[in-house]
Formats: structure tokens, sequence, C-alpha cells
């Protein structure tokens, strides 16, 4: 598009462009072409103007109901901040099972580590001039007893 077209479009649409512009017109095929369709789309747009200007009212109450509709759809969204959905809820669940393995396998490594007393171990603490009591107190220093007897 030529300068001229450019320059004295909007005064073509609205009906008051120069003669130099019309003479442009006559002689650039190009120029005339896209001032064709420009003037087809002002008709459009006319029209979609007028139609719009003739267009009926809403029913009594639409714009409350609208409005109520979006205070509604505010209200659920607000409360999806406490609901946050099925992937938040696996999450949850995967990170609460990963926890109770870490925790499972400390109590393990904690109870294997501390609470096996190996039998060396009891044997070098055994006193075999010692009295053992009948209630059961000493039943791990009696049964390496009789296990390491045969061994002696």
């Amino acid at each position: 598009m030529h300068d001229i077209v450019r320059n004295e479009l909007e005064e073509h649409l609205s009906g008051k462009a120069s003669l130099a512009f019309y003479s442009h017109l006559e002689a650039c095929a190009g120029c005339r072409a896209e001032v064709a369709a420009m003037d087809e789309l002002s008709a459009v747009f006319h029209v979609m103007k007028v139609s719009s200007e003739q267009a009926p009212e809403p029913r009594p109450g639409f714009y409350n109901r609208v409005v109520g509709d979006i205070v509604d759809s505010q209200k659920k969204q607000a409360w999806g901040l406490f609901s946050p959905g099925a992937a938040f809820f696996r999450r949850v669940a995967f990170a609460s099972l990963l926890v109770l393995a870490s925790l499972g396998s400390f109590l393990v490594t904690r109870e294997s580590g501390e609470g096996g007393v190996d039998a060396a171990a009891i044997m070098a603490q055994h006193d075999p001039a010692a009295v053992h009591a009948d209630d059961g107190a000493d039943r791990d220093r009696i049964l390496v007893t009789l296990a390491s007897y045969g061994r002696e």
C-alpha cells in the first residue's frame, strides 16, 4: 500500500478523501484491491454496530443471575483451596508411606544393633561361681552356659 492511501484511508472511509487519492486508486490495482477489502470490512462493522444498537434487552434479573453465578463460582474456587484434589492426596499418601518405611527401617536397624548381644560377650560376663535366681532373670546367661557346656 502506498503512502497516499495510508495517509488518506480514514478520510476515504468517512467520505472525505482528496482527488489525488481517487486518481491513485484508478492507476494502482494493488491499492484499489486493498481499499476495496477495507471498504467491505468497514461495511461489516457498520452492520454489526447497527444490529447491536437494535439488540433486545435481556430479561429482568439477568444481571443479578450473572453476578450470583460469579459469586458462586468464586466460593467454589475458594473452597478448592481446602480440597486440592486427588493428585494432592496421592502425594500425601506416598510421602506418608516413605516416612513409614524410613521410620520402620530405622527402628529395625536400631533394634538389631542394640538388642543383640552375642554369645561370646555373654560368656565373657559369665561367673560360674555365681548363684542364679529361680525367677528367670538370668535366662540368657543360663542358656549360653548350657549351649557352651559341651564345647569346652
